[in-house]
């Protein structure tokens, strides 16, 4: 997760924004850079690695100016490098950004076609050429900058700054967060209240669709509408942590609404955005997947459920067979292993002790080791024979959330390699898969607008003592996930099923006392999964549909309450619709009132058996 640091100020800034910077640096990065006004032009100094490598550069050549903006990269677009790395800028504009615009391409060709030069790999440059298209056409900075922005597809946080625009600096948010510090003569723009804490202790926060203007001390915040809009200031105790909660009740909340920015960074990592290709960083990989009898999957909890997820798509799209089993219980049954096999193991912490002994055991029986980790440097990560990274960030709940998603969006793109190295998928559905895949940020983004009607969804639940959960294919493991989601935080008893086992047992339980949620895009089991549904219905269960508009449309008005997710490609539906099953639990724990952070019981990492 990269940082954002601004300073509309009265004095020179260029020292204050790096030590802000330092206090993002827990979100992990490449690069780093700032540019101020210096004279009423813009001046920017940029560095590959890590901070210190930008305080030299900074002690060679010192960088004036009260206005200036800063940034921590971590690569998505374009490799680590000076080049890539923020503030980009032209001689009229200059930007940071955190997100991924997944319409670079087109806007980039259109600005070429107008003479427009870039200079980095980057799909962020392109915010910054547009905006000086307006400025060229006459546009003052703030109508440039909104105008540019209504033309950005995807999830991004902005910071800007204008030549000969003293004290100006214009923000935006769409699904990555950006916050807005207050002083006493001067006013900041921040990825989070932690980086601001050192300058102010009183901060907003953006909704999505905002845009937010600085002049000095004043500010003003206009919505998606371009209406002013008044959002709380908040006094925040974000100097006594290291992560703060972001306006949000709860960590969880926060990293919910974290995942469009995560997942893109995840994405970025493994996906060519110009092709709409794979990009295997690691050249062992593909030879393995080629090669592969069997693919072992293993993990625990939620990381467990990722992997079922993973099995649909291994099996589906490279005809790849998949054992799976939760770590605890696969190599204490002495599992057979095959002959060039390849066995994947998936863990947030990277420590987790029965999924670390279960990958020892299988190196034993000498098979490739895969590790998909959130930490890189943990003992899963190092002791794998390839780590896949994931990018979610810290994750304080313990309840996981943005793991579970970030995983999901490693293990996607891995099954279409796997497909295209076995000669099971063509370039064209590559594309497809892929252009799907980057579209998933923003489809999480316009979900999360209706987080008002799943707080009161949740206070339904709330009122349960038991909850069933079903789904069908790729969703079931979503069924699965979302009961243990409801236990994990709500202690409400939560079952998931594959929905054509409700005949086999699960039905008895069905009264008017027991809801009933059911996963069901609109996809080829849909109408399976429905008629399961009706038998639920008629016999009085209370219903949630959670689907999109089509799937809503079909079912008929006996549904007792639905949710509305977006229609997107039925192969991403397991990433949009881990979405409403995380923010309908959590708020059945809010109504509840437990301890939505640390449940009862529970540990965020299990390093003992």
């Amino acid at each position: 997760m990269c940082g954002i640091v601004g300073i509309a100020g009265t004095k020179d800034c260029a020292g204050a924004i790096v030590d802000a910077l330092r206090r993002l640096e827990y979100r992990g990065y490449d690069s780093a850079g700032i540019a101020t006004l210096v004279q009423g032009k813009i001046d920017r100094r940029r560095a590959l690695g890590k901070l210190s490598a930008l305080d030299a550069v900074l002690r060679d050549r010192p960088l004036p100016g009260h206005t200036g903006i800063g940034h921590t990269r971590w690569a998505t677009h374009g490799k680590p490098s000076e080049l890539n790395a923020h503030p980009h800028a032209t001689d009229k504009v200059a930007i940071v950004h955190n997100g991924i615009i997944e319409n670079f391409r087109e806007l980039r060709a259109e600005l070429i076609a107008k003479g427009h030069k870039f200079e980095s790999e980057t799909d962020s440059e392109v915010c910054a050429h547009l905006i000086s298209q307006y400025l060229d056409e006459g546009l003052p900075p703030e109508q440039a900058a909104k105008t540019a922005i209504k033309r950005l597809e995807g999830a991004y946080a902005l910071a800007m700054i204008f030549k000969g625009e003293e004290g100006l600096l214009i923000g935006a948010r769409m699904g990555s967060p950006l916050a807005v510090g207050y002083g006493v003569n001067e006013a900041y723009l921040g990825s989070d209240a932690f980086a601001l804490a050192p300058f102010t202790n009183r901060v907003s926060y953006l909704d999505d669709g905002d845009v937010v203007v600085v002049r000095g001390p004043e500010v003003k915040i206009y919505d998606v509408q371009d209406r002013p809009a008044n959002r709380e200031i908040k006094v925040t105790s974000a100097s006594a942590g290291l992560v703060d909660k972001a306006g949000h009740r709860h960590y969880m909340a926060k990293e919910i609404h974290e995942q469009p920015e995560v997942i893109a960074h995840t994405l970025a990592h493994y996906l060519d955005p110009d092709a709409r290709t794979v990009r295997l960083n690691e050249p062992r990989l593909a030879k393995a997947l080629a090669e592969a009898m069997r693919l072992t999957i293993s993990a625990c909890g939620t990381a467990y459920y990722a992997g079922l997820v993973g099995k649909y798509w291994f099996e589906q799209l490279a005809r790849l067979p998949v054992e799976i089993d939760v770590a605890s219980e696969l190599r204490y049954r002495q599992p057979v292993y095959p002959e060039n096999g390849v066995a994947l193991y998936i863990s947030q912490s990277g420590e987790t002790a029965d999924t670390l002994a279960a990958l020892r055991d299988a190196k034993a029986h000498g098979q490739v080791t895969i590790a998909i980790v959130n930490v890189p440097e943990s003992t899963i990560a190092r002791e794998a024979d390839i780590a896949l990274p994931t990018f979610a960030g810290p994750e304080i709940g313990v309840a996981s959330t943005k793991a579970f998603t970030c995983q999901l969006s490693a293990l996607a793109p891995l099954a279409i390699a796997a497909a295209r190295a076995r000669g099971h998928m063509d370039l064209a559905t590559e594309n497809k898969l892929c252009s799907a895949l980057l579209g998933a940020p923003r489809h999480i983004v316009e979900f999360l607008k209706q987080e008002s009607r799943i707080e009161h969804l949740g206070g339904e639940v709330a009122k349960a003592r038991d909850v069933l959960y079903l789904g069908r294919g790729v969703n079931y493991p979503l069924a699965l996930e979302g009961a243990l989601k409801l236990k994990e935080i709500s202690y409400i008893h939560a079952e998931g099923y594959a929905a054509g086992e409700m005949k086999h047992g699960p039905i008895a339980l069905i009264d008017e006392k027991v809801p009933v949620i059911v996963i069901a895009p609109h996809d080829a089991l849909y109408e399976k999964t429905v008629s399961n549904m009706q038998e639920v219905m008629a016999r009085g269960g209370k219903v949630i549909l959670i689907s999109d508009k089509a799937g809503i449309a079909a079912a008929g008005a006996q549904v007792w309450q639905t949710v509305e997710v977006p229609e997107a490609d039925p192969f991403i539906s397991p990433l949009l619709y881990a979405v409403p099953v995380q923010t309908l639990a959590y708020y059945a724990a809010v109504a509840k009132g437990t301890d939505v952070d640390q449940p009862r019981n529970l540990a965020k990492s299990v390093t003992v058996e």
